[in-house]
């Protein structure tokens, strides 16, 4: 590797350079990040400079998930450790995804939803005869789940809280788990299967829901025909105070929040509109990440439903409500009447 080579060089050559630790901060503009970076651990570099799914400017950097498996799965290569909780990366990467609105691609090592599925028959027989054939880590040491339970809309109390809990969901109390499962039976009701996936995002939003609550998306209906411009009409409850406007939009999200920006009474400028499915099938889950830039604030917001103009809304209120409440933190006494 030249880069590797050059990193060896420095090290060997500048004096003292056992008093320092080497860094390596690698682009993927060639898709060489992560090997770069091992080249240069190979060399002596004793810090990797990575993100989360390779997140980065341009084509991004090295994936902090890639470089931490190939050290934890080539000893006889890597004479070092990292010392990081493996068992967490699948986790979080769900969560930066989910933060930062970028999919992560099925085929992605480690992390993608196909990184340790297979289809091929010579494939599956040899993975079930001898795992190592075909995979050259466990799907578990990296944080997937090896029990594939789904849940549905006859499954119970006891079922949920025990899925929640393999997935490191903690319920505080029993009050806690009953609107949980009062969410899940809603959802289920919509949705035939609920994956590992449902009952993240499920649990992600519920728990958004309880911070600092100004605006509520109580209703919305949207009628979109063809040739004519959709109309939506939606009713949110504003400090406590139901509220209902209509409008006309390029097309039934454009429309919904039209009518949201006119009971809020201002806008933001929307600078990314994210849909991703959550899982498989026509009643999959729709997932929706919207970034507003508001007098220089960037503010994130999340939905999820089975019909994707409603989890559009719901983002786009939750980033309101973000907003709103960093207005009320700056500024109580506007708001107090003071």
């Amino acid at each position: 590797s030249v880069f590797g080579d050059m990193v060896g060089r420095l090290i060997t050559t500048i004096p003292n350079a056992d008093q320092a630790v080497f860094s390596v901060h690698c682009h993927n503009d060639l898709g060489l990040a992560v090997g770069n970076s091992l080249a240069a651990v190979m060399q002596g570099a004793r810090q990797v400079e990575c993100t989360i799914n390779g997140l980065g400017e341009r084509a991004g950097n090295a994936s902090l998930e890639e470089v931490v498996m190939a050290i934890r799965v080539r000893p006889d290569v890597f004479a070092v450790e990292t010392r990081i909780d493996a068992t967490h990366i699948v986790p979080t990467s769900r969560l930066v995804s989910s933060v930062t609105g970028f999919p992560v691609q099925p085929n992605k090592a480690v992390v993608g939803a196909n990184a340790f599925a297979h289809e091929s028959g010579i494939h599956q027989d040899g993975v079930l005869k001898h795992r190592e054939t075909y995979e050259i880590m466990r799907a578990q040491d990296v944080g997937w789940s090896d029990n594939k339970i789904v849940l549905g809309k006859h499954s119970g109390r006891n079922a949920l809280k025990t899925r929640l809990q393999a997935l490191n969901i903690e319920l505080k109390s029993e009050e806690e788990l009953n609107a949980a499962f009062s969410r899940f039976k809603d959802l289920a009701d919509r949705k035939h299967d609920i994956f590992d996936e449902d009952l993240m995002v499920l649990m992600m939003d519920a728990r958004s829901a309880q911070e600092n609550v100004v605006y509520e998306l109580i209703a919305s209906h949207v009628c979109s025909t063809t040739g004519e411009s959709p109309e939506a009409r939606v009713t949110l409850k504003v400090h406590g105070v139901e509220r209902t406007a209509s409008a006309i939009g390029g097309g039934p999200v454009d429309a919904v929040y039209k009518a949201i920006e006119s009971i809020v009474g201002e806008s933001a400028n929307l600078a990314l509109y994210s849909v991703n499915n959550i899982t498989s099938g026509t009643d999959a889950q729709g997932e929706v990440t919207v970034r507003l830039e508001k007098a220089g604030r960037i503010i994130h917001g999340h939905g999820a439903d089975t019909d994707i103009v409603i989890a559009s809304a719901k983002a786009y209120v939750e980033a309101l409500n973000k907003l709103a409440s960093q207005a009320l933190r700056e500024h109580p006494q506007h708001h107090q009447g003071v």
